[in-house]
């Protein structure tokens, strides 16, 4: 049987980024399962299918025989002969669909099968596209918003999802808009992979720096902590050693332009870049910043409590707008800290 549907594969192919073979492929599997209505002893069914060229068979083969004993592998030689003439005992006759049958059975396949195929090889094409990226940044553009104010951005042909509570707390986006995040997380489900991004977790500043800072993509300068207030606040604990990199000074950029472009993509958090220190008061000290801190001394080591001892001119500065600040330094360091 001819069937022209060469060009439709080329071009699903091409829309859909997804090889041809795997296209042929999902048509053979859908002409066996449909045929199988026909054919319907679970014969052995052969698909003869070369689209290129346009020829497509669908058969099973039986055995022709006097007296048949196994209906799936026989064919008695009466049957046989109103196949082919031809026919004599012991041959091997191969039995056709009919046209028109098959006509129909192929577009019945066209509609229903193949597209599902192809979309389960979509699928999977994007989770090996993305699963190793967890931790990257992509560029996406927003198609639309959910229900539930959670959005779909395109990232790459691909739909992946931007939760409402990954992005900053007074960010707006419009569709068309373009939207930069990490990849967060890539999960396999039921209905295809789900690719979330977030622009409010730690990892998507410590990627923006990377890009920024070369000292920090080359492994000069490590980022040994991060804690975010999302859109408002983050402390950044850098080291290095190197006696003549200034670990603090590559981060922030002559005239602070390294750190202003990060904070300008964080929509204006501000970000502090400390030293990280083993000695945890010290760390403590430097983790207040911007404060200028006198004295930081321990209060209960087992309960891991300190307090820190600063001028009347630095108090509200080492607390922070809502505390945001003292309460950034705690967690950076992992004791709680009291502003005296």
């Amino acid at each position: 049987m001819k069937i022209n549907v060469w060009n439709t594969i080329l071009q699903l192919s091409k829309e859909r980024s997804v090889e041809p073979i795997v296209i042929v492929n999902a048509i053979k599997e859908s002409l066996k399962v449909a045929s199988a209505q026909y054919f319907s002893h679970n014969e052995d069914i052969h698909i003869n299918f070369t689209p290129e060229k346009g020829l497509l068979r669908v058969y099973i083969v039986k055995k022709i025989c006097d007296t048949p004993q196994d209906e799936i592998n026989e064919i008695s030689l009466t049957a046989a002969k109103k196949i082919d003439p031809t026919a004599t005992i012991g041959k091997y006759i191969e039995i056709e669909l009919p046209s028109e049958t098959l006509g129909r059975i192929a577009a019945q396949a066209a509609k229903q099968v193949i597209f599902q195929k192809v979309r389960d090889a979509e699928q999977e094409k994007i989770y090996n596209t993305f699963a190793p990226r967890i931790g990257d940044i992509v560029t996406g553009v927003l198609r639309r918003t959910e229900p539930n104010n959670n959005m779909i951005v395109e990232v790459e042909k691909a739909e992946i999802l931007f939760p409402y509570r990954e992005k900053l707390p007074e960010e707006e986006f419009t569709r068309g808009d373009r939207i930069k995040a990490v990849i967060l997380h890539v999960f396999r489900e039921n209905k295809g992979p789900q690719v979330t991004i977030s622009r409010a977790h730690t990892q998507f500043l410590k990627k923006l720096m990377e890009n920024e800072v070369p000292e920090i993509s080359n492994g000069n300068i490590i980022i040994k902590d991060i804690i975010r207030q999302p859109g408002e606040r983050a402390k950044v604990a850098v080291h290095t050693n190197e006696e003549d990199i200034d670990a603090i000074g590559a981060c922030i950029g002559v005239k602070g332009n390294r750190i202003l472009a990060i904070s300008k993509e964080l929509d204006g958090e501000k970000i502090d870049v400390i030293e990280w220190l083993s000695n945890p008061l010290e760390y403590a000290k430097a983790a207040l910043s911007p404060a200028k801190i006198e004295k930081v001394f321990i209060l209960n080591k087992p309960e891991k409590r300190m307090q820190a001892i600063v001028t009347k001119d630095q108090l509200s500065l080492a607390i922070g707008k809502k505390g945001i600040n003292v309460r950034l330094a705690s967690k950076l360091v992992g004791w709680k800290i009291e502003i005296k």
